[in-house]
């Protein structure tokens, strides 16, 4: 005689198979997630590609791609056509202007306390007060941000600014020149062509800004919070691992930007 299952053990059945397609539902309902950066993939970028690579964006549910930026890409515009959710801001001063001029934009977090930018210039210029008058490399980004705050604290004038286009040739060959930078950028190559200069962090001359944001439109966070909060808690994870053993990082790093080295990673 067969004996059919009692209520019981069919409700088990039934309330096994709902778990258990909650739990393929779940794996299957990772939230897609769009971060673009604002530069090519580099060390600074490290605790996000961390994220990525070992899994802890996936902990939080997220199905996270990161896109490059560049010197020709116009982040800000990216994300308002609905190409990344978030975008990277070089600082908060940046959002802060874009704000201003209308769009709704929200900085989420800020990953670096100081903004790692710096002026460069040769080894005579021994303070930014000795720059005025000289040449200055300033690119289309920072004159809408630190240039600005140069010209009141220091004096200096649009007359003696030049376009900085993300080469440092210029700064090598003339002596008259001092150029922007990202203190683990411009100053390495600088001296890895040989040529002695003295680099000025901004943020210790009194320049406030946060940099490395997470910034995103406010119809994106009210749309979507908790994929906001868990990015944003993940990416703290992925910074904290990234700094106790970056290989994992680094390896997606130069598999999005081939042209990285290991010893620029480590400098």
């Amino acid at each position: 005689m067969i004996q059919r299952p009692s209520r019981i053990t069919r409700a088990v059945i039934a309330l096994g198979a709902s778990l258990l397609g909650l739990a393929a539902t779940g794996v299957q309902a990772q939230e897609k997630f769009t971060y673009m950066t604002n530069w090519y993939a580099q060390a600074e970028h490290g605790g996000f590609y961390q994220a990525v690579a070992n899994g802890t964006y996936k902990k939080y549910g997220l199905d996270v791609t990161i896109k490059m930026g560049g010197p020709q890409v116009n982040i800000l515009q990216l994300m308002g056509a609905g190409q990344a959710d978030c975008i990277m801001g070089s600082s908060d001063m940046q959002m802060m202007r874009a704000r201003a001029n209308g769009l709704p934009v929200v900085t989420l977090a800020a990953i670096f306390q100081k903004d790692p930018q710096v002026l460069i210039a040769h080894e005579d210029v021994k303070s930014i007060e000795e720059m005025k008058g000289k040449t200055m490399l300033i690119g289309t980004t920072a004159v809408q941000g630190y240039w600005a705050w140069l010209k009141v604290k220091y004096g200096f004038t649009d007359s003696q600014m030049r376009p900085y286009t993300f080469n440092i040739q210029p700064f090598l060959a003339d002596k008259n020149v001092v150029q922007q930078g990202y203190l683990t950028s411009e100053p390495y190559a600088i001296q890895k062509a040989g040529v002695k200069a003295n680099t000025f962090l901004l943020s210790d001359n009194g320049y406030p800004s946060y940099a490395t944001t997470i910034s995103c439109l406010e119809p994106t966070i009210a749309a979507r919070p908790k994929v906001m909060a868990d990015f944003v808690k993940a990416t703290a994870e992925g910074w904290k691992s990234y700094l106790a053993d970056p290989a994992p990082g680094n390896a997606l790093i130069k598999k999005d930007n081939p042209n990285m080295t290991d010893d620029q990673l480590n400098h």
